[in-house]
């Protein structure tokens, strides 16, 4: 009995070290979280980058836009949003005699112009809308360039191009779901988080990388976090749209659910019975008497000219951090007050506050001009962090100097990704100077030209060796982004110089920030030339830890 207690006791023990052995084996939860963290970083790191720096852009579509079409009038001063809304719609009554809807944005601090589109009587389909831009001073219509603006950005930050707009909507849903997990992983990866956002080291090669993709990480975490959720919640009900459906079935209770979303109303029947619409400036007026006198954003006018007439006059974004519709119903035909929508219920309005906290439409210049350096800061963390999965791993390959294929297709994706994209916007507004303005389908050829620049620079990348692809890319940047201000002074009647003395700002703040982007390409052009690749370094050696070394004598 002895012997076989010993045998035992003996085996028992040895599956007790072996199972230690096991446990010491495996991945703790911080390993576990980065590896998820790397993984759903790459991904989708290329669609985040893109996501990120159209979307930063996207804060200033509104300035871009007009420096996009320089044959509109410089704005001195806001006129009075009542006066305008009158002579706006007149103007599209004697225009299009006959429509069942028209819907203008008034001009603002940030648009020079009235933007206005209206239904075609007797047509269907999407040529049953008409578009066109008018001076608020003169009512008449403008001329000017054929260009989608800064508004190819905005819509390509979350539907991208050349696919349906639903495809590319839950394409951008999907890769914001993976931002959001790399970003929940990525704190728990890093337990030293806050202190290393004070440290940086300068040509360290792969821990500056890291260094760089932690601080910019750290810096602007609670936007992160605040601007991925909210991307989210804006698609929600297309994503999840079963409680919707579930709660809202009748045709009363969707159209309940519409007002709660939204200030657009549909055309109705008509009654058939003439009656000539009422002052538009009158009830623009009350408007301005609850709201203030330039924070009215949007009139619709539904069947103009009939007794079922009705025109909604839609509050401002300014002074509130909420998108949820405020606007005043009126009769048309009478002038008179029908309904007040000036709150909403609690979901309604709490997408209303996620969707403006994403959108920073609500925002002045100095709370703009932080949203746009803390999303240009996450655009930088995610090319940080593509660029340095690909350092990691050269210094583990058995020959860095040559890669196995499926590094270089990564490799020259991430130089395609990010310096390629910043060539290609860049050649969106070279286009935009440069093609004639007379040109059929000129608004098509300006995004044609920036998708086939891009293309351009993946092929690039491909036949260049990386570090000389990454130098060229981001030189190309740099001197088109800088010879632009040279350009627009060649192509327009408004230089830098005399936006400068006319105070253009538009035109001057345009103008020096591409000066300001071409210096930071340049410098980081400068920084990958002088950049000397890592050497593959043999493994180091590691003291054995002591509880193995207890297990190796057992």
């Amino acid at each position: 009995m002895k012997p076989a207690k010993m045998v035992s006791d003996k085996a028992t023990g040895e599956k007790a070290v072996n199972n230690k052995a096991a446990n010491s084996n495996a991945p703790g939860i911080r390993q576990t979280m980065s590896d998820l963290h790397i993984w759903t970083g790459l991904l989708v790191g290329w669609f985040l980058y893109a996501m990120f720096l159209t979307g930063t852009v996207s804060y200033f579509k509104d300035e871009l836009s007009q420096w996009m079409r320089p044959e509109l009038p410089r704005q001195t001063e806001v006129p009075d949003p009542a006066v305008v809304a009158q002579r706006i719609a007149t103007q599209v009554q004697a225009m299009a005699p006959g429509t069942s809807q028209m819907s203008m944005r008034l001009s603002d601090a940030r648009n020079n112009s009235v933007n206005v589109f209206w239904r075609k009587p007797n047509e269907k389909g999407r040529r049953a809308f008409a578009e066109a831009n008018f001076d608020p001073r003169t009512g008449e219509e403008l001329s000017a360039r054929d260009t989608t603006g800064g508004d190819f950005f905005y819509r390509f930050h979350f539907q991208f191009h050349y696919m349906p707009a639903m495809w590319g909507r839950w394409l951008a849903g999907f890769c914001a779901m993976f931002m959001l997990v790399a970003i929940v992983s990525g704190v728990i990866t890093h337990k030293k988080i806050f202190a290393d956002f004070f440290t940086f080291r300068w040509g360290k090669g792969q821990r500056s990388w890291l260094d760089a993709h932690n601080a910019l990480a750290v810096f602007g975490l609670p936007f992160h976090l605040m601007i991925t959720y909210t991307g989210l919640v804006t698609l929600m009900a297309m994503y999840m749209p079963w409680g919707e459906r579930e709660v809202f079935r009748t045709p009363e209770q969707r159209q309940e659910m519409s007002a709660q979303l939204s200030a657009f109303i549909q055309p109705g029947k008509p009654s058939g019975d003439a009656l000539p619409l009422a002052s538009v400036e009158d009830m623009v007026r009350q408007a301005q008497q609850r709201w203030g006198h330039y924070n009215v954003s949007r009139v619709t006018i539904t069947h103009p000219g009939d007794a079922a007439s009705r025109v909604a006059v839609t509050r401002g974004e300014a002074s509130r951090v909420s998108m949820s519709p405020q606007y005043l119903l009126f009769e048309g035909g009478s002038g008179k007050l029908l309904e007040v929508h000036d709150s909403v219920g609690a979901a309604a309005e709490t997408r209303g506050v996620l969707y403006a906290l994403h959108l920073g439409r609500f925002s002045d210049a100095v709370t703009r001009w932080l949203y746009f350096l803390v999303s240009l800061a996450g655009t930088a963390m995610v090319g940080t962090g593509l660029v340095m999965w690909t350092v990691k791993r050269r210094t583990r390959l058995p020959d860095p100097q040559r890669p196995y294929f499926g590094f270089r297709v990564v490799e020259r994706l991430n130089i395609a990704g990010v310096a390629g994209l910043s060539v290609a916007m860049t050649v969106f507004l070279w286009a935009n100077r440069l093609l004639p303005v007379g040109t059929a389908g000129r608004a098509d050829w300006e995004i044609h030209v920036f998708f086939i620049a891009w293309a351009a620079t993946l092929a690039h990348a491909m036949l260049r060796p990386a570090r000389a692809a990454w130098v060229e890319q981001f030189y190309a940047a740099a001197a088109l982004l800088a010879l632009l201000p040279i350009l627009n002074a060649f192509t327009t009647d408004r230089p830098l110089w005399a936006s400068l003395m006319n105070a253009d700002w538009v035109f001057i703040g345009t103008d020096f920030m591409l000066l300001a982007l071409a210096g930071l390409h340049a410098l980081l052009a400068w920084r990958v030339s002088r950049h000397r690749g890592a050497v593959a370094k043999p493994p180091r050696k590691v003291a054995p830890d002591a509880a193995d070394v207890e297990g190796a004598r057992a």
